[in-house]
């Protein structure tokens, strides 16, 4: 079977506008979580999130460019772009063998509500002939790979806050069956609008918090009251070990194991059965390995982090035998479809590091959430197999496994 290893990296998030100053922040306890300026939140029950600050997405696209793609498709194509030049792909690749796997939960909800504001306002003339080629998901991937001229497959996965683990996973698939010999991974989220905030607010899934926006996300502890909304982008270019072996590519990893899961059980609350599969499948196909870390799921919400805990310690035969674990959401919050792509950088820059990234915002200990989960402070630590969680609304679930080569 081709081994599939990561040879670039970027990232994009409410910490950092890049893969270093955004990995560097968090490992330093920072957060990038305050009061919502991309729109008005006066009269909404929920006023904070994780926001991208100082992006120009003509930074990343021509100005006259900008209005036909989402705010999303931005945020992805400018983590695109710091992983293929973090990649150093040579001239005269073949990039008819170079394929793109792209993921959004969600999408371009700015494109959505605004223009089905202009339909009731103004009236369906005036609706933008860009909305829908910015809007669809996969419009990520294709954007990406007019950029960057890919050839191959071309597929998205919108699969809630699995989104980003699985477009890791349908890349390492694809590349495993001869479909191609490179994939640029790329997730991406920008769903912090009126419709996305207020959405997620009905469901009583948000903190409301408002008054300490940078103790609002406080995965594992007992006073967690729900997670706060992050927007963000990433981006890995995943290639045959053998062939970036022999061009001297850096690599950061191997993918060894990935695992996936349905829950069977409730639209919006998560199961315990339905990660514990996924990690056990993920487990299986890397051969066993003793894990160093597990970069955690842990959304700050009351059942995810007591059932992930079960579940970590259920894999592994209890709390004496379980790794390190943490969150990064205390930092930058839930990216929802992007946060499974920017965990899986998180990780394999933990590897590179020798760093395990904190779970800030710890005050309380929670007896049902009682691993080691790094509590507001970084730790040095010799990481050789990671794991990294990723569970969705509809009972969706995706983990990968890691290894430093």
């Amino acid at each position: 079977m081709r081994r599939v290893v990561v040879t670039g990296l970027g990232m994009i998030n409410a910490v950092g506008n890049d893969k270093e100053s955004s990995f560097k922040a968090m490992c330093d306890g920072e957060c990038g979580i305050g009061t919502i300026t991309l729109f008005n939140p006066e009269n909404y029950s929920v006023k904070i999130a994780g926001e991208v600050k100082n992006f120009d997405p003509e930074t990343v696209m021509d100005a006259k460019e900008v209005k036909k793609a989402d705010r999303f498709i931005h945020l992805g194509l400018k983590a695109a772009q710091e992983a293929m030049l973090d990649a150093n792909i040579p001239e005269g690749t073949d990039m008819d063998r170079f394929g793109i796997s792209a993921a959004s939960g969600i999408g371009g909800l700015p494109s959505i509500e605004r223009n089905s504001i202009i339909i009731e306002t103004k009236g369906p003339r005036r609706i933008s002939p860009f909305f829908i080629p910015g809007a669809l998901v996969n419009m990520l991937g294709g954007f990406v790979s007019i950029e960057h001229g890919t050839k191959g497959p071309n597929l998205s996965s919108v699969t809630a806050c699995a989104a980003g683990a699985h477009s890791i996973s349908e890349a390492v698939k694809t590349i495993i069956c001869g479909g191609a010999d490179k994939m640029l991974v790329v997730s991406a989220e920008c769903a912090i609008t009126g419709a996305g905030v207020g959405g997620f607010a009905s469901m009583k899934a948000l903190s409301t918090r408002n008054d300490e926006p940078k103790k609002a996300s406080r995965p594992f502890d007992a006073d967690r009251d729900g997670f706060v909304m992050g927007e963000g982008a990433a981006a890995l270019v995943l290639e045959i070990y053998e062939d970036a072996v022999a061009r001297g590519a850096n690599i950061y990893g191997e993918i060894i194991g990935f695992g996936e899961s349905g829950d069977a059980s409730h639209i919006t609350t998560p199961s315990l059965d339905g990660p514990a599969r996924a990690m056990r499948a993920a487990y299986n196909m890397a051969g066993k390995p003793k894990i160093d870390y597990v970069n955690a799921h842990g959304t700050s919400t009351p059942v995810n982090d007591k059932n992930e805990t079960s579940a970590v310690k259920d894999l592994l035969g209890g709390k004496e035998n379980c790794p390190p674990m943490s969150s990064i959401k205390g930092q930058i919050g839930h990216c929802l479809g992007a946060a499974g792509g920017i965990e899986a950088v998180v990780c394999l820059m933990a590897m590179r590091d020798g760093i395990i990234p904190p779970t800030i915002n710890h005050e309380t200990p929670d007896e049902n959430c009682d691993l080691d989960i790094v509590p507001n402070h970084a730790r040095k630590a010799n990481l050789t197999t990671v794991m990294s969680n990723s569970f969705g609304f509809g009972g969706t679930n995706g983990v990968l496994i890691f290894r430093k080569i």
